[in-house]
């Protein structure tokens, strides 16, 4: 046996054995037949396994009223601080300057929320006639910032303070917080009461 033909024989086993392997890929790229058909599919393509667990989400419960507190001898009870005008810009940063003016001075602040805003149509009557129609209509927009606990000795200066910084056009009051003022965050439904009146 001549030596110089076992290499020969090796490199040409090597190189018929890489043409079977290329042909074989071809045949499976180019075939519609599917090699994995024992293989299970189910799973395949799904993530949601792999991600934590979420804690369940909560129903939003219905807002209750917060309990009013009573004035002392040294500090106010719950106070309303309404901001109300029809520019609705000026409205929220006067409010929003109250918010952070009791910051600073070291008012507790309880809540800060906005009322719905009121539409009022001003009807003209033109000089001959008397059917009368819709000239402007003007919004009115409100803001409370609900304070709690203010000092009566700290309050004559928080008041003067907010009177010098009053924007044209808003106007500013301040009064005790009432069951009254907390069913006025809410848009009336009259269609819902009544069938709730029909319910009961």
């Amino acid at each position: 046996v001549c030596l110089s033909s076992i290499p020969l024989q090796a490199s040409f086993a090597l190189h018929s054995r890489a043409l079977d392997q290329a042909g074989l890929l071809f045949r499976l790229a180019f075939s519609n037949e599917r090699q994995y058909r024992t293989m299970p599919t189910h799973g395949i393509g799904k993530y949601k396994h792999l991600l934590p667990k979420e804690a369940p989400k909560k129903k939003k419960e219905r807002q209750q009223m917060k309990q009013i507190k009573t004035a002392t001898d040294a500090e106010y009870g719950t106070l309303n601080v309404k901001v109300s005008g029809y520019d609705m810009i000026l409205v929220e940063h006067y409010s929003q300057y109250i918010h952070n003016l009791c910051n600073r001075l070291g008012v507790k602040v309880a809540e800060s929320y906005a009322l719905p805003t009121k539409s009022t149509e001003v009807m003209v009557m033109p000089e001959q006639g008397t059917k009368m129609y819709v000239d402007a209509i003007l919004k009115s927009h409100e803001r409370i910032v609900q304070l709690s606990q203010l000092n009566a000795t700290l309050c004559p200066t928080f008041m003067e303070v907010l009177l010098k910084n009053q924007p044209e056009g808003i106007q500013l009051s301040v009064k005790p917080h009432t069951e009254a003022d907390y069913q006025a965050r809410f848009k009336a439904r009259p269609e819902l009461e009544g069938l709730m009146a029909q319910m009961t």
